[in-house]
């Protein structure tokens, strides 16, 4: 959707002189977790800082960057007078964390001073962006009403993240989910079924299940990869260089992974739409109980999703 250009401030105070736009500013590609389907989407950046994972195709439409401060207010006022039925708000695009510190700061003091409903602010980040913030910089942000934080794990294979250009190492991913919930935010991470092949399923799988235990998130969402044309990853499964490991593969995959994981009191789910099988348990509480649902799965006692019925 193209959006209506406004002339570029950098003066905070004249921002604030800025009207009520006609509508929200949407540009692109744009996505949001399935947890905020009911919250109010104000995309303050475009694109994602990282954009090199090789199986992700959202946002090569778009080059990064933070969109300026009349159009972000613009969408604020729109919601204040269009949107007061919604107590939540996510921050889009693909890392908003990465956005300078008084700046996202100032974005957060617009949304409490004319949404004062909303009760809590979400946003994607991704490894890089939260070690760009200090343990000060996360409780300031916390305090002023971000709370919910949505990291891309995808594999916890140190081999695996350097194929896929994830970036960074495991243990330092880990050390970033911890640094998140120190700061006292709700910490939800994603990772990939099938994302290492058939070769390297169970491999991915085991050091997966021990990075989130490592991390100990409040959710793990479980999403199974569907290659998307155009993307390197898709390149590779054209080339026979990668092999996607068959719904059973992709269930003893989910069900190795479940079982290396170790979570103090969070959920583990795979009811994403692109799943085989959907599930959600609470840990450790609920670790056979899953395991029993996945293993009936395996021995035909429970159907799966359609193929059709798939989606990223």
């Amino acid at each position: 959707m193209k959006t209506k250009r406004h002339p570029k401030t950098t003066n905070n105070k004249s921002a604030d002189r800025v009207s009520e736009s006609e509508g929200m500013h949407y540009e692109g590609n744009c996505i949001r977790p399935p947890p905020e389907a009911f919250s109010i989407l104000l995309q303050v950046t475009l694109g994602c800082s990282h954009n090199k994972c090789t199986f992700c195709g959202t946002y090569k439409d778009k080059r990064f960057t933070i969109k300026d401060e009349r159009i972000i207010l613009g969408d604020i006022l729109f919601a204040s007078k269009h949107m007061r039925n919604q107590d939540r708000l996510f921050l889009m695009d693909g890392d908003a964390l990465i956005i300078p510190q008084n700046r996202l700061l100032w974005i957060l003091d617009k949304i409490h001073d004319h949404l004062p409903w909303v009760k809590g602010v979400g946003s994607y980040a991704n490894t890089k962006s939260i070690s760009r913030k200090s343990a000060e910089d996360l409780n300031a942000l916390r305090t002023k009403g971000l709370d919910r934080i949505y990291l891309g794990v995808e594999t916890g294979d140190d081999e695996i993240r350097e194929k896929i250009h994830k970036g960074f190492t495991a243990r330092f991913c880990a050390e970033m989910g911890q640094k998140i919930k120190s700061a006292g935010m709700h910490l939800t991470v994603m990772v990939l079924l099938g994302i290492a092949g058939v070769n390297k399923s169970l491999d991915h799988a085991k050091a997966t299940g021990g990075l989130l235990s490592a991390m100990d998130p409040d959710h793990v969402a479980a999403l199974t990869v569907i290659p998307v044309p155009g993307t390197p990853f898709w390149d590779q499964l054209e080339r026979g260089d990668l092999e996607l490991p068959d719904e059973r593969g992709m269930l003893l995959e989910m069900r190795e992974m479940l079982r290396h994981t170790k979570l103090r009191g969070g959920t583990f789910a795979s009811n994403h739409s692109s799943n085989y099988l959907s599930l959600k348990v609470r840990l450790p509480e609920g670790k056979q109980e899953a395991l029993d649902l996945i293993d009936a799965a395996l021995g035909g006692r429970i159907g799966l999703k359609p193929e059709w019925m798939r989606a990223f």
